[in-house]
């Protein structure tokens, strides 16, 4: 049996559950991770459902030290230009790193997205990995708190958390903070993070937050920006 690690990607969206994949990969000898792939909003520039910059993407890949695979997709979009895209991002990483079959995720417990990932990657002969899956999100939550990543709430669905939760640290106080229901990994799209530092990051990201709007009257998002000028690191308000 070969000891030569299996090629991986990572299906990244900036959010602190990949980032917690990302590590427990790098802990598993039997894996290499080679790239993330990300699902951008060609006319926004942004990553899908969490809206973040591609600048800021761009940056986290730089501090992670891998590469990005990109699915761009045009909006508004059906699901078929979706799976088509991912497709052909699939078949250029294949390019890339000939061999190549697998895709890590960041999922927790939805079963219904865990048996999508795995019906739409093994129609073009890929396997699905899932390193959290069934891990406590209590504790999951807590550890990552502990063990000093650093992430912001960059939406809040409104319909589940309140609108002011986002944009705020993702730290023991918010945890502490979130009502009985919510979910503290944000697993049910409670919310969704942007991480920015931490044990992962050769370097902490520099941003500064910018404004913070209300769309389709559910979804809070507060937007946050590479601030070059600054010397310090870490968001500033």
């Amino acid at each position: 049996m070969s000891d030569t690690p299996t090629p991986i990607l990572l299906a990244w969206s900036g959010g602190k559950d990949c980032l917690m994949a990302l590590q427990r990969l790098r802990a598993d000898q039997h894996w290499q991770v080679v790239g993330l792939l990300t699902t951008i909003n060609r006319n926004y520039q942004r990553i899908a459902m969490h809206g973040v910059r591609q600048d800021v993407l761009h940056a986290q890949s730089t501090a992670l030290g891998l590469p990005l695979v990109e699915v761009l997709l045009d909006w508004p979009g059906s699901n078929e230009a979706y799976e088509a895209a991912h497709a052909q991002a699939l078949t250029e990483a294949r390019r890339r790193w000939p061999g190549i079959r697998h895709c890590a995720f960041g999922d927790l417990f939805l079963e219904d997205v865990r048996d999508y990932r795995v019906r739409q990657l093994g129609r073009d002969n890929w396997r699905a990995v899932f390193p959290l899956w069934g891990e406590d999100t209590t504790a999951l939550s807590r550890r990552f708190v502990a063990e000093g990543h650093r992430a912001m709430l960059c939406c809040v669905d409104t319909q589940q958390l309140a609108a002011d939760f986002c944009g705020r640290a993702y730290d023991a106080a918010l945890l502490d903070a979130l009502p009985t229901g919510v979910d503290p990994c944000g697993e049910r799209g409670e919310f969704h993070t942007l991480s920015y530092g931490g044990p992962l990051f050769k370097q902490t990201l520099k941003l500064k937050r910018g404004e913070s709007v209300l769309r389709d009257n559910r979804f809070q998002f507060t937007d946050f920006l590479l601030d070059h000028g600054r010397l310090d690191d870490g968001p500033q308000a």
